[in-house]
């Protein structure tokens, strides 16, 4: 199997857990933030929503220089679950295909002419478009736990929802 068919597995599969936990985001909470160092519920929503595209789209370039990271705020929580939907997409349409060869090929980040970061492809998908992805999911969950908001189950069963009862 190609590489690049397993970590779409994944994934579409963790694309179906995201879903569960954005949908719980309600346009009320949008602005709210833990601590005034925080992003707000939104920004840190539409963060995770927009990551898959942006990192797949990032992640083909041979180079890049640092990027600048802003943090927008939805205007609603539909525009973040649509903002998800066209983010996996983007990713999806993006990776597919992508051969074992690219994904090998190294990827670096560059400040000027000195290399600041350098790793496989797929290491950087693996540990930006994923990893990354799920630290932030776990973020919103706790964010959502301290507005009161029931939490979907995510690896199995949460302290509110059980897959399996």
């Amino acid at each position: 199997m190609p590489l690049i068919d397993a970590l779409l597995l994944e994934l579409d599969q963790e694309a179906q857990t995201t879903r569960r936990v954005l949908e719980r985001v309600d346009d009320d909470h949008l602005n709210w933030r833990p601590h005034p160092k925080a992003r707000t519920l939104g920004e840190l929503a539409l963060h995770i929503a927009a990551v898959p595209g942006a990192v797949a789209e990032l992640a083909l370039k041979d180079e890049v220089q640092p990027p600048t990271f802003v943090d927008p705020s939805p205007s609603s929580a539909k525009e973040v679950m649509s903002t998800l939907d066209d983010s996996v997409a983007k990713a999806k349409k993006i990776l597919t295909g992508v051969s074992d060869e690219v994904l090998m090929s190294r990827w670096r980040m560059m400040r000027g002419e000195q290399e600041i970061f350098s790793q496989p492809k797929i290491a950087l998908l693996r540990s930006i478009m994923l990893n990354h992805w799920y630290h932030h999911r776990g973020q919103l969950s706790v964010y959502l736990k301290q507005l009161n908001v029931p939490i979907p189950s995510i690896y199995g069963p949460s302290a509110d929802e059980n897959p399996f009862g």
